[in-house]
């Protein structure tokens, strides 16, 4: 394949500026007419999709082959004739010239292959195969068939509408997304990162098991900023996976724990994944509503994580590490502060002044910038400001693309009025029933969460499923954080698992040994979002005295499930008082009276057993030592 060696570098640090300052520009003035924006937000992803990956890995990437270039001309052709004109394109629906036409069709290409480019083949193929049900539609079943979509309708609606790639999901990219990607960067370049994962040391550092404690709270902190698990994982685990074996812990247990507490990081407010942006969009509620309503469940998540690390360093008799190794509190609140503060400024903005999320981003990276210069180990040169704008857009390129793929399908489920009839095979599927309907959806958001990014993962089953799970009973936006959930907790399930294969390379060890000690290590998260789907007063939907009894029945239900997976508590547990403390740990995921009274009964007699028992040991153990 022809290709002509070009030093990339200063094109691609050139479009990666001029698209996070279109970016700032726009979230502080306001956002263009949505065809506009979009289009100019997809121009700039694909532009620099198409000249950072060529079309194969064998190619040489500091070529510039033929394709890449054709690819990057039609990119910039589409993108400027599609925002110039986007207001007759608005109006003359239906009334399309013959280039419009082939501008469209050739936008659907460019996605796709981009999509194929930046994540393999998984999303690709679901865009080809939704394409292709929109054309055969009267040869299908009769239970999905439709009337059919000519080719013309297909490419007009796919790419010169607002209702597919330049749908939602390409509208919160282009509005939200990116800023908060960009914030991530600033935040991480002026030293947050080495902050969050100093304060977890700090706190935590000297308990039982330290060093895995560590890496579970300052991957809450890191992640609830960087919205990545494999991100989360890579920044904070070459420091926490290290530590963790030197503590004892086991290499395959070291790198699940980072890749388990990393995962969580995309639920944990107040920034969470960027799909909750999404959740915002579709569910129309304010994003710091969602980011509330998610709290809970994310705080429990980090609970289960933590009890069952805690037990672990119990059974091998870990310690914490010496104080004196480990900074102080007060001294890293004295120098690390200027960190903390953007990121109240940032839920000071969106929760109490319910800004929108684009201003309150921008205003979030201008209080970085500023509070950075006080501080000349924090100071943003004009060097790093290039690098943090440049990063920030390389690294918005792969959620963007998603996004407008996944507008491929959600174009197609919307021309076809599939998403109606899957609601109702879904439905029909799980036999009516819930469970069985929370099942199937489980299932789904795994497969399809191994092949997908989290952002298109939740879309393509927010458009399917959410609807047939309200239809049955389920609060919507614990429909929506139930899809969420799932398509994060992939990352920790084989046989893909991403962020337990990063985890893996860092701790030097078996991606499938840590992968299943991940999964255990988990176990409590698999369950937790059939807790809040099954009882909405987890996402803190009823009256508080019901909320604040189901926080109360869930912590205690998750304790008691790690004590059962663990098998440890003050000492090994037997078989058989596992299987009771998991017993009663089911009963209080039941959202009835009666179930929690009795888990939180037999709970109460177990537990008080097992410590009766361990110190009658104890007891027994110190007669023999003074004998």
């Amino acid at each position: 394949m022809l290709g002509i060696r070009l030093n990339k570098k200063p094109l691609i640090g050139l479009i990666g500026v001029v698209w996070a300052l279109f970016q700032l520009y726009t979230g502080f003035f306001g956002i263009l007419a949505p065809l506009q924006q979009r289009s100019i937000h997809v121009a700039f992803a694909l532009v620099l999709t198409y000249l950072l990956n060529p079309a194969s890995g064998k190619c040489d990437k500091e070529k510039l082959y033929l394709d890449q270039m054709l690819c990057i001309i039609l990119s910039v052709g589409i993108g400027f004739y599609v925002s110039v004109n986007h207001m007759a394109l608005s109006l003359n629906i239906g009334m399309y010239s013959e280039l419009e036409l082939f501008l469209g069709a050739a936008s659907v290409v460019l996605v796709v292959e981009a999509a194929r480019r930046l994540t393999g083949f998984a999303l690709p193929l679901i865009c080809i195969t939704f394409l292709a049900y929109e054309v055969v539609g009267p040869h299908m079943p009769a239970i999905i068939s439709h009337p059919g979509i000519n080719t013309e309708q297909l490419a007009a609606f796919q790419g010169l509408t607002t209702e597919a790639i330049y749908g939602v999901a390409t509208e919160v990219s282009a509005s939200f997304i990116f800023l908060f990607i960009l914030y991530a960067r600033f935040l991480q370049e002026t030293g947050g990162g080495q902050v969050f994962i100093d304060l977890a040391s700090s706190m935590v550092g000297h308990v039982r098991g330290g060093p895995a404690k560590i890496a579970v709270l300052g991957s809450c902190f890191f992640g609830s900023i960087s919205g990545s698990a494999v991100a989360n994982v890579a920044g904070t685990g070459t420091f926490t996976i290290p530590m963790m074996k030197k503590n004892g812990y086991s290499a395959p247990f070291a790198g699940a724990v980072e890749a388990v507490a990393s995962s969580g990081g995309q639920f944990m407010p107040p920034i969470m994944g960027s799909a909750a942006f999404l959740i915002s969009e579709i569910v129309g509620l304010a994003y710091w509503k969602v980011a509330l309503y998610a709290a809970v469940p994310a705080v429990l998540y980090y609970l289960a994580v933590f009890f069952m690390v805690d037990f672990e360093a119990g059974k091998l008799n870990l310690i914490g590490l010496k104080k004196e190794e480990l900074p102080r509190t007060r001294d890293v609140l004295a120098k690390g502060w200027p960190a903390l503060v953007s990121p109240l400024i940032l839920i000071y903005l969106l929760a109490v002044l319910q800004w929108s999320p684009a201003k309150s981003a921008v205003w979030a990276i201008v209080a970085t910038v500023i509070v950075s210069m006080m501080s000349p180990a924090t100071r943003l040169t004009p060097k790093k400001m290039y690098d943090c704008l440049v990063g920030g857009s390389t690294g918005a390129v792969d959620t963007a693309v998603a996004c407008a793929a996944v507008g491929v399908v959600v174009g197609s489920v919307t021309q076809t009025g599939l998403a109606l009839k899957l609601s109702s095979i879904l439905v029909t599927l799980a036999g009516g029933s819930l469970i069985g309907l929370l099942f199937l959806t489980m299932v789904s958001c795994l497969i399809l969460g191994m092949g997908l990014p989290t952002v298109a993962c939740y879309l393509v089953l927010a458009v399917m499923v959410a609807p047939a799970l309200v239809n049955m009973g389920v609060v919507p936006i614990a429909a929506h954080l139930f899809i969420f959930y799932f398509g994060i907790i992939s990352n920790i399930t084989p046989p893909v698992a991403l962020a337990s294969y990063v985890a893996a390379g860092i701790a030097e060890t078996s991606f499938l040994k840590t992968s299943f000690v991940a999964c255990r290590l988990g176990a409590s998260a698999f369950i937790l979002p059939f807790m809040f789907a099954f009882n909405p007063a987890l996402v803190l939907q009823g009256d508080i005295a019901e909320i604040i009894q189901c926080i109360v029945t869930a912590t205690v239900g998750i304790y008691s499930l790690s004590i059962g997976f663990e098998g440890f508590c003050k000492k090994i547990v037997p078989a058989w008082q596992r299987a009771v403390f998991i017993g009663a740990a089911l009963l209080l995921i039941v959202p009835e009276f009666y179930t929690d009274v009795a888990g939180i009964a037999i709970f109460a007699a177990i537990m008080s057993f097992h410590v009766m028992e361990t110190k009658k040991e104890m007891s027994v153990g110190q007669v023999q030592f003074k004998e």
